[in-house]
């Protein structure tokens, strides 16, 4: 028992060294020598899904234009659009009106719609127009021309009328004026007559039609006119001024009235109590003041009148609407 280990013992070291020993190899350093392990490249994760994720098509080549390109015009241009995937800026409804700006500093405040720079009525400042006294009114023309209502008409009133002018039918040609004959040849009444106004708004046109364009109209009711001819339901009239045309025999009144004579800078008259030079005075008149007659004899040079209540004489030679001879009752 003794020498049996070492006999095992020996065959066990031989079985260990042809085990472990290795054959040498005669390859020189670095020949056949292997790569050093590379690490395993991890995948990359899937990108997410974009929104509309469409490539962009290629797009052909840009040919020259055989023509100057023209300016896109504003009604048609088409607003660039947002890049995908980014909201689109809400747009305010239409109909509405866009948010009011700030003002600067320094700006002029806007104006109401109607006034201008120069017509801008300043905190505190006094009205423009006023009141016209009395004597101012009484010394406004008997009539005015038809030219000056035409003037205060707008611009565009102006151009439509311009334009119906045009397309207006000729006037009818205005009869030549004959001689004043004796008497009427409608009414058979003396011609020249005296007659006055009914109302304070009066239209005289060129001739006895209301086709006619209207000449003057005039504003005093009461104010003493001459007929000098008569056409159907027209009556040819002339003022104290001597201006002459065509009214309606509706707009006269056989009720006699007369002006006094002179300028508006002509000295007043005197109406008297009596018909006497030397008689005391009633009223002071002026030139352009109307009265009605009372009584006037035909062989008498004084006539009594009345005039905004005050009755008196005047000399016929100052008043304007009766005749040298002619004798009112």
């Amino acid at each position: 028992m003794r020498f049996a280990r070492p006999a095992v013992l020996s065959v066990l070291l031989v079985a260990l060294s042809g085990g472990v020993a290795l054959p040498q190899s005669s390859i020189a350093p670095g020949q056949g020598t292997l790569a050093p392990p590379r690490p395993v490249q991890a995948t990359p994760p899937a990108a997410p899904p974009t929104a509309a994720a469409t490539p962009a098509p290629s797009q052909p080549a840009a040919r020259p234009p055989a023509q100057p390109p023209r300016p896109p015009q504003q009604s048609q241009a088409t607003p660039p659009r947002p890049p995908q995937g980014q909201p689109t800026p809400a747009r305010p409804p239409q109909g509405q009106a866009a948010p009011a700006r700030p003002p600067q500093p320094g700006a002029t405040p806007p104006r109401p719609p109607g006034t201008t720079g120069t017509q801008a009525q300043r905190p505190g400042q006094a009205p423009a127009a006023a009141a016209r006294n009395p004597q101012q009114q009484q010394q406004q023309p008997n009539r005015r021309p038809a030219a000056a209502v035409a003037a205060g008409a707008a611009a565009g009133a102006a151009a439509a009328g311009a334009a119906a002018a045009a397309n207006r039918t000729p006037e009818p040609a205005q009869p030549p004026p004959p001689p004043i004959p004796s008497t009427g040849s409608v009414t058979g009444l003396p011609l020249p007559r005296f007659a006055a106004l009914r109302s304070d708004e009066v239209n005289m046109r060129v001739g006895p039609s209301t086709s006619y364009p209207i000449e003057w109209t005039f504003q005093r009711r009461d104010l003493p006119v001459q007929i000098v001819g008569e056409f159907q339901l027209w009556r040819r009239i002339r003022d104290a001024e001597g201006a002459e045309g065509w009214v309606h025999s509706s707009t006269l009144a056989g009720r006699r009235t007369v002006l006094i004579r002179g300028a508006a800078t002509a000295q007043e008259v005197t109406l008297r109590r009596r018909a006497e030079e030397g008689s005391p005075a009633v009223a002071r008149l002026r030139p352009g003041v109307i009265g009605r007659i009372r009584e006037c004899e035909a062989s008498n040079s004084w006539c009594e009148v009345q005039i905004a209540g005050h009755r008196g004489f005047l000399r016929r030679a100052e008043l304007w609407g009766i005749g040298a001879e002619e004798e009112v009752k």
